[in-house]
């Protein structure tokens, strides 16, 4: 189908992605404005439990810290399920809600309970109830969206688009870490205003995002491949036929219409190959430690004496470098492929890790800690970060594509969650610490990015180029 790049309607196809990009926008908004609240969730909801011990203080640090990603997994769960039945649009729609009821009960767990302030360390309980919700509309965003967006897209621009979602994350990442630093300054600096107000503030500005991303789900339809697997043929027609000139259009309803029809859609019919490629890019891209950098960076640059500010601001640069390396990678998925953009972020993270490894045990000064974290942010932004979403979003085959997604996508927050937990379970431990300094973590993620480019290199194929449908053949042949 050489002739879609001139017959797609680019206008509506754009918009769309768009639309359903704000779905990744939330995302990254919403797991990384933690970043800047931790600190105040641990002065607020642990460090006055004074009978806690240093191991029980760190765990129960990390799983307030992460307790949206264990949301995340049932979310990525059920959103597969839902996308079949319901549609990608009402999940969109449901995600959208969630992320707004969340953002403000959690900047105020103690709302319709207690004045606000007035529970002390027991707004812990309500707090980690809104954020999981959080979490589930997380979940359900990061699957729903690219695959919107790959259902709508033309084979030749499909990597470029799905990339959008991507892009959208780190907008979000960025976009939450200057409002937090514009909420830090608002308080002269002052972290008692921050723990007491500006935590509040930061948690519940992501209302805003999702209203709009509420009201774009609104006025979208569904995709063709939806339409077609509920009967809904007249819809898919008419769609494609916005998206498409009338030959592309009707050849795109026979791929989609024999690729549903072709298979039981049971999860194993093209075998068990496929589910275990996309599980395990899953688990590679966050045990490289992208999650350490991150959810944790304001304190990895505290950590080697950075002030507040400071670690506000240096976590503003991660942020942009992550938004500048994710265009890049934009422009290049369709044109170098999936498979050499992941074998070469993971030896650029593999270099930068092992680099930030040594800098913390040798106690060296932060602006190489600064330039070692820009490295690793550039390899994950050009490569695991984009390209994991686009090939989720691609390679598993139609009929069984909300089921395995959900699985691929459940495996990635169950490993992220792991990550943000254990991070602070490690680098809190005084044991770890007196030989290493901060620095034993990122040995460890070096060497789970060595690992994710062997995986890779030995066994997850090229998609660059293909249609979905195409894209099936593969596994028919494994």
């Amino acid at each position: 189908m050489s002739s879609t790049t001139k017959t797609v309607n680019m206008g509506l196809v754009m918009g769309l992605a768009i639309g359903a990009a704000l779905g990744g926008l939330l995302f990254g908004y919403d797991t990384a404005v933690i970043n800047g609240a931790v600190e105040s969730i641990k002065h607020n909801f642990v460090d006055p439990r004074i009978d806690l011990s240093e191991l029980e203080r760190n765990s129960l640090a990390g799983q307030a810290t992460g307790i949206a990603l264990l949301g995340c997994v049932f979310g990525s769960i059920f959103a597969g399920p839902i996308a079949t039945w319901l549609g990608r649009r009402v999940g969109m729609l449901i995600a959208a809600f969630l992320f707004f009821a969340s953002s403000v009960l959690s900047g105020y767990p103690e709302l319709g309970l207690a004045p606000i302030g007035g529970m002390g360390v027991d707004a812990l309980n309500p707090f980690m109830v809104y954020r999981f919700l959080g979490g589930v509309a997380i979940g359900m965003a990061s699957l729903i969206s690219p695959m919107y967006i790959a259902e709508i897209a033309p084979p030749k621009q499909r990597g470029l688009l799905v990339t959008f979602q991507q892009l959208a994350i780190v907008g979000g990442m960025l976009l939450v870490a200057i409002v937090n630093l514009q909420i830090q300054r608002l308080g002269g600096g002052d972290e008692t205003w921050l723990h007491a107000t500006g935590w509040r503030w930061m948690l519940a500005s992501c209302a805003i995002p999702a209203a709009l991303f509420f009201l774009a789900a609104l006025m979208m339809p569904d995709t063709p491949r939806w339409y077609v697997l509920k009967g809904k043929e007249e819809k898919a027609r008419k769609l494609l036929n916005e998206l498409n000139d009338a030959d592309t259009a009707n050849a795109t309803y026979t791929e989609i219409k024999d690729s549903t029809t072709a298979h039981s859609g049971k999860l194993l019919s093209f075998g068990i190959g496929v589910l275990v490629v996309g599980v395990m890019l899953s688990i590679f891209q966050q045990f490289v430690g992208i999650n350490a950098v991150l959810y944790y960076s304001n304190l990895m640059f505290k950590n080697i004496g950075a002030g507040t500010d400071s670690a506000f601001l240096q976590t503003v640069i991660v942020m942009a470098t992550n938004v500048a390396f994710t265009l890049v990678a934009t422009f290049t998925v369709d044109s170098w492929g999936r498979k050499p953009l992941l074998i070469l972020g993971a030896i650029m993270m593999a270099l930068a890790m092992a680099a930030m490894g040594f800098m913390f045990q040798s106690k060296m000064e932060g602006t190489m800690l600064l330039a070692a974290a820009i490295f690793y942010i550039a390899g994950f932004a050009l490569s695991w970060g984009p390209v994991v979403w686009v090939m989720l979003s691609e390679m598993f085959p139609n009929s069984i594509k909300g089921a395995a997604m959900s699985i691929a996508v459940a495996a990635q927050w169950i490993s992220n969650y792991v990550v943000t937990w254990s991070f602070l379970v490690i680098d809190g431990d005084s044991g770890l610490n007196a030989t290493f300094n901060h620095g034993f973590a990122y040995y460890l993620y070096a060497g789970f990015s060595v690992l994710a480019a062997l995986f890779v290199w030995k066994f997850v194929p090229e998609t660059k180029g293909k249609t979905l449908e195409a894209i099936e053949g593969f596994w028919k042949k494994s």
